[in-house]
């Protein structure tokens, strides 16, 4: 069975989250926004079962920075 890390969401990052997805809902199609999702759903899925694949942060050594698009880094 393969072990699974527990994500922590900050305040900060569910706001950021929810203005991104308010912002692409305005601007995409619903298809495009799915996408968007589904992506980020399995990158989210992918820290929470391997952290270590992802580079430490520059910012802070305890956190990981996995590149989700040019425009999105997730911490």
């Amino acid at each position: 069975m393969a072990y699974h890390y527990k994500l922590f969401w900050s305040d900060e990052a569910i706001n950021n989250l929810e203005s991104i997805l308010d912002y692409l809902q305005n601007r995409w199609t619903q298809r495009e926004v799915d996408k968007y999702k589904n992506q980020l759903s399995k990158q989210l899925n992918l820290i929470t079962s391997n952290p270590k694949l992802f580079p430490k942060s520059d910012y802070n050594p305890r956190l990981r920075k996995a590149v989700l698009s040019k425009q999105t880094t997730i911490y």
